[in-house]
């Protein structure tokens, strides 16, 4: 299997054995989990989803996008208009994930006093 831009070849077939392999897959990518939240929040324009997380390079995030829809987890809506517009939304695939993901922030936010001096320590060396 290749990515969008055919520089990539994946040497390990992706896992279909086990939910959690396909969950992975799934969300494997830094701002995926993020992108997902924003649409859900109400962001749906690309550049709306750069602005929000600039420390992503636009390319990166439009990667990413691409997996998303392709995985069905988004669509992407193109109007036929000029200038071109395009906005994104959640599948009701997609939707089903937004649980996934705000028990996730919890279990990040009950356990930050362990954890936050951790990643700052290792950050700082």
């Amino acid at each position: 299997m290749t990515d969008i831009c055919g520089m990539y070849e994946r040497k390990l077939p992706v896992e279909l054995d086990c939910g959690l392999h396909l969950f992975m897959e799934v969300m494997n990518g830094k701002w995926k989990i993020n992108l997902i939240w924003s649409i859900y929040s109400g962001i749906k324009r690309p550049g709306e989803l750069h602005r929000r997380m600039p420390k992503a390079s636009r390319r990166l995030l439009d990667i990413q996008l691409k997996q998303l829809t392709d995985q069905g987890i988004i669509t992407k809506i193109i109007f036929d208009q000029w200038p071109l517009k395009v906005e994104y939304e959640l599948t009701a695939l997609g939707k089903t994930l937004i649980p996934v993901i705000e028990v996730t922030a919890r279990w990040g936010e009950a356990h930050r006093d362990v954890l936050e001096p951790l990643f700052r320590s290792t950050n700082s060396t």
